[in-house]
Order: C-alpha cells, then structure tokens, then sequence
C-alpha cells in the first residue's frame, strides 16, 4: 500500500513539476522556435506542444503580414529641395527560426533599414521625379530593403509613401508655375482657334462671291444682327450689283 502511494505521489509530482510547465499552445498564425541548451532544435507549428522545463525555451513569433511605420524623415533631393517624408512597409516572417537566430529585433531592424534606403534612394532623386514617379521609387526603396531583409528570414510585401511634405515657399513657386503653365495653354488654344476662324471666313468668303447676290444677302443678314430695334433705324440698303452698274457705266462715260 505504501508503495502504490509512493508510485502515486511520484507521478503527481511529475505531472505538477514537469508536465504540466512544458506543456504550450502555439496559434494557427505562429510558429515556435525550439532552443535546447541554448541550441536550436526545431520549430514546432500550431497546436499543443510540450517542452522540458528549464532544458528547453520556446519562442513565438508571428507569421502574419506586419507593418511598420517610416517616421517622416527630413530628406534634401537630388536638386537640393529639402522634403519631409514617411511611409510604411509591409511584410512578413519566412522562417521563423532565422528572425530569432540572425537578428535581435526584427521589427525595429526593418523599419531602420527601412528609413536608411528611403533617404538614400529620394536624396539621389530630383523632386519633379519624385513627385512624378512615387510609385516607381516605392518599388526602388522595397528592392533594397527586401534584399538586405532576406537574410534575416523577412519577406519585404510592399513599400508605400504616404506623405511628401514641400516647404511653403516651393508650394508658391510650384503653384505660380502651373498657373504659367494654364495661361500659356490657353494663349496657344485661343491663337489656334482664330486660325480656325480666319480659314472658314475666307472660305465662307469664297463661298458667296461665287453666288450671285451671295454678299448682298450677307450683309443685310449682319445689318439685321447688329440692329437690334428696327423701330428706331432706317437703314438704306443698296445691292452690290447696282454699284458695279454704276461702276461700269461711269468707266463707260469716260470712255
């Protein structure tokens, strides 16, 4: 009797002591990275697990797509326009064991990177470009930092700029240039169009001189447009072609 309740309290002891301590739960979104004495031995997925107590620790780390914040940064671009500027990269761990061997804080170390590749990338950029291409130095800053990230165990998603902050007086200028801009678009736009007018009135022109009678009703048609109030105007219209009879019988009289 005395040895059964030996047996038992041996394994109660062992269940309070060492079972039940090791035992851990990892999610469905993480992985946990076995050390043994300091070594690493595994990574153990989702579900329940079960470590030796004090020969072994486990680690959790995330799997699930991170983002960092860029802080904005005080950049001078390539044509020394000084800009504030931040984004925010997404990402997420590939190996979970690397992210906790190779590096200390991994998070803290791809946002430092992170800002280190953004101002070199915008410092070797002019501001037109950067203004105009954000995306395309998105990608330039993300190729960067995917390829220093990589060996750390990091899959670099996607790099964004968010805000690019001009100083005020650059806003001025930016602002007076496309106003320039507008004004010389619409001198050019207005410049073509009295072209165009000038061609269809000479060729209007072409038109009723080739009809008889054709600039006699013209004219009377633009008398009647400019005479708003026929009741306080007489106006006197006489045909081209008695003119030219006139004309012609005066050159007759010399003769």
């Amino acid at each position: 009797m005395e040895l059964v309740f030996l047996i038992i309290s041996v394994l109660v002891a062992i269940l309070i002591f060492i079972v039940i301590p090791g035992l851990r739960i990892i999610n469905q979104y993480e992985r946990g990275v076995i050390l043994t004495l300091g070594r690493y031995t595994g990574t153990r997925n989702p579900g329940l697990t079960w470590i030796i107590p004090i020969v072994q620790t486990m680690t959790k780390v995330d799997m699930r797509i991170l983002t960092v914040d860029i802080p904005q940064q005080e950049v001078i671009t390539k044509d020394n326009v000084p800009v504030g500027i931040n984004g925010v990269v997404y990402f997420r761990v590939s190996r979970a064991e690397m992210v906790v061997i190779e590096i200390q804080n991994f998070k803290t170390a791809v946002s430092q990177y992170a800002q280190a590749a953004l101002r070199d990338v915008i410092g070797s950029v002019e501001l037109d470009a950067l203004l105009a291409e954000r995306d395309k130095i998105a990608d330039e800053i993300e190729k960067i930092v995917a390829e220093a990230t990589g060996a750390w165990g990091v899959n670099v998603s996607s790099i964004k700029i968010q805000d690019i902050e001009l100083p005020a007086d650059m806003k001025r200028v930016m602002a007076k240039q496309a106003e320039s801009e507008r004004e010389r678009r619409a001198v050019i736009i207005r410049a073509e169009g009295e072209l165009k007018a000038s061609e269809n009135l000479a060729l209007a022109a072409q038109n009723l001189s080739n009809i008889p009678g054709g600039l006699s009703l013209r004219t009377l048609k633009t008398i009647e447009a400019i005479n708003p109030d026929p009741s306080k105007t007489v106006i006197f219209a006489l045909p081209v072609e008695v003119m030219d009879g006139i004309k012609a019988f005066g050159q007759m009289g010399k003769k």
